[in-house]
């Protein structure tokens, strides 16, 4: 999967309901570099209930949180 396919509105934490936009910004916006960093910041609020987003994405697919920050890092989204 290219970085440049992911769509801004894709919802990545569907058990937070967060779109990779959403985290993306999350992550601008609190300077966050790593995954760790993304998990404990309250005002992201994401990867603490099912999981799934933090390894092989909600739908099995690999859209997950790691994936957003990578693309973050790159300036692709």
């Amino acid at each position: 999967m290219s970085l440049n396919s992911i769509d801004k509105e894709t919802e990545i934490c569907v058990c937070n309901s967060k779109s990779a936009g959403d985290i993306a910004e999350c992550i601008k916006t609190n300077d966050l570099k790593t995954l760790k960093e993304i998990l404990e910041c309250d005002s992201c609020n994401v990867g603490n209930k099912c999981e799934s987003c933090i390894d092989e994405g909600y739908n099995n697919d690999g859209l997950n949180i790691p994936l957003v920050l990578a693309m973050v890092q790159k300036s692709k989204l």
